[in-house]
Parts: structure tokens; C-alpha cells; sequence
């Protein structure tokens, strides 16, 4: 049984949490101990060399580029923010990056030999969610990083929808819709990351049977979000002015339908259409009120 998550007001930022004393109380005994001293004790940062630093196990961000500009600005000013690590235990000078893996990899294309630093002894729950308010923090952070940072925070430590929410300053309705976004193809989810279609777009394919054949003509017609909902509630787009409701298949319903629709809304509590798209092809639409509906019914669906 998992203990209730501490309130460390994370969402102040790493700002804050590199002020806090405990830092300088960690930082001047690790400087006492390698023999190098604070560069500037109100912000409890030492230097050490490049090298002693590893790359974050818990870094949520996979893609590290476009930073060619950061490494221009390294090269000319050197790092304006010190990284914050932690030391890896059984190990002598070497130290995990909790935030600022970025600025790392960019103090290595500028070739430098030294960075300034800020250590902290942190568990591995707090390494995780600091992680992820550093990059939270920056806009390029991708929707499907996001989402799997949050699912890492509930399978490995155990924590709810609601304890993610609280410590990421997020609502629970954007945790769970970006979670949700891990239950699209992988290809899907490589074109949320490589930004050809947006968060928003993803979230609306989950209700196609095809989702990777969707993104594709989301791509090639150039097709916005409120186009991929109208698809999915079964009407035809038109180029020009609006849109009109397809009728095909939707007229002459047979008992057989009309029966297996109220067996479903039955089962499901919710209103169900049941459309002929052509064929042996049938698209269901649920109609669903609220966040707390959906989370019902993915899992009545998902339950084995």
C-alpha cells in the first residue's frame, strides 16, 4: 500500500528548489569533501567536470534536438543555470542529472570541460516528478513525453490520477486525456512527437477503428480538430461551407441494430449509435458527459 504523496509545492519550479538551505547544506558538504569550493554560495552551486555527470534515469524528455542555438549561447556566456544531479550511489564523483540534461549535451558540443552544478540526495520518486516540472516548464516538451512521465509516476510509484494531478499543478481531466494518448499506434504517437499533428488531433483519432490511417489523411487534407470529431460523430465533410450529416446507413435501421444498440447503452449506461459505414463496416459512437463517464467506460473495456 503506497503511503499518500508529500506536498513539496513542486510546482514552484526549480527556481525555488535551488534557493532552499537543505541545498546549500548538501552542496558545501559535497564541495568539503572533493575540496572544490562554492562558486556562489546564495545559490549553493559548485563545478565539477563534465564527465562525473550521467544522463537521468528518469529524464521524461526522448529527443534532444534543435539545440544548436543553446550551444552557441554556451560557447559565448557558458551555462546560466547550474544543473541539478544527484550522487549515484556506489559510485565516487559521479552524479545523475535530475534537470538539466539539455544544458548538459549542449556544454558538450561547446566543449567545456566544467559545469556548474547544485547536488541533492533525492529518492527516486522525487527525482522523477522533478524531472518532469523542469520540462513541463518548457513548451517543447512533447504531449506523448508528458504522458509517458505521468504513467511511470502511477505504475512504478504507485501514485493515483488524482496524486500526479496534485504535484504537476495539472487538473485530473489533462492528466487523464494525456494519458490517453499512449493508447494510439506508435507510429501515431511518432508524429505527435515529431509535431506533423497536434495533441488535440490524437485525443480525436482514439475514436477511429484506423487511427494510423486517419493521422495520414489528417496530414495530407490538412484536417483540423473539430474536422476529425465531425468524422467521427458520421458526418461528411464539404469543402466550402460547413458540413452536412451523412445519412448513409443511419436510415432503415433493422431490429437486429436497434436491438444491439440498446443491449450496448445497457451495458454501458450511455446513449449508442450504431452506423453503417459501407459494406460490413460499422462505427459505434458513445455519447459521454463528463470525464468521470469516460474513465467508466475505458474501464468496462479494458478490464480482462
Amino acid at each position: 500500500m503506497s503511503s499518500p504523496p508529500k506536498s513539496r509545492g513542486l510546482g514552484r519550479g526549480l527556481s525555488a528548489l535551488l534557493g532552499d538551505q537543505d541545498v546549500a547544506a548538501a552542496v558545501t558538504s559535497s564541495a568539503v569533501a572533493s575540496g572544490t569550493p562554492p562558486r556562489s554560495p546564495t545559490r549553493a552551486q559548485v563545478t565539477l567536470p563534465i564527465a562525473h555527470l550521467r544522463a537521468g534515469r528518469y529524464q521524461p524528455r526522448t529527443t534532444f534536438e534543435n539545440i544548436d542555438a543553446l550551444v552557441d549561447s554556451v560557447r559565448q556566456f557558458g551555462l546560466l543555470q547550474p544543473i541539478l544531479v544527484r550522487p549515484i550511489a556506489g559510485e565516487t564523483e559521479s552524479y545523475e542529472i535530475i534537470a538539466g540534461e539539455r544544458r548538459w549535451r549542449a556544454a558538450q558540443k561547446a566543449q567545456l570541460h566544467e559545469v556548474p552544478v547544485v547536488v541533492r540526495s533525492l529518492d527516486d520518486l522525487d527525482t522523477l516528478q522533478l524531472a518532469l516540472v523542469e520540462n513541463l516548464q518548457r513548451t517543447d516538451l512533447t504531449a506523448i513525453d508528458e504522458a509517458q512521465g505521468y504513467r511511470r509516476l502511477i505504475e512504478d510509484f504507485h501514485q493515483t490520477q488524482e496524486d500526479v494531478a496534485r504535484t504537476m499543478g495539472k487538473s485530473r481531466p489533462h492528466v487523464a486525456n494525456t494519458l490517453r494518448l499512449l493508447d494510439l499506434p506508435e507510429t501515431v504517437r511518432d508524429m505527435i512527437r515529431r509535431d506533423e499533428i497536434s495533441a488535440g488531433h490524437g485525443r480525436a483519432l482514439l475514436a477511429f477503428p484506423n487511427a494510423e490511417a486517419m493521422a495520414k489523411r489528417v496530414v495530407a487534407e490538412k484536417l483540423n480538430v473539430r474536422d476529425l470529431e465531425r468524422l467521427a460523430s458520421g458526418e461528411r465533410l464539404k469543402n466550402g461551407s460547413g458540413t452536412k450529416k451523412s445519412t448513409a446507413g443511419m436510415q432503415n435501421k433493422n431490429a437486429d441494430t436497434r436491438a444491439l444498440e440498446k443491449r450496448l447503452e445497457e451495458a454501458l449506461g450511455l446513449k449508442v449509435a450504431l452506423t453503417s459505414r459501407g459494406g460490413e463496416r460499422t462505427m459505434l459512437v458513445l455519447e459521454i458527459d463528463d470525464y468521470d463517464q469516460l474513465d467508466t467506460v475505458v474501464d468496462r473495456l479494458t478490464r480482462r
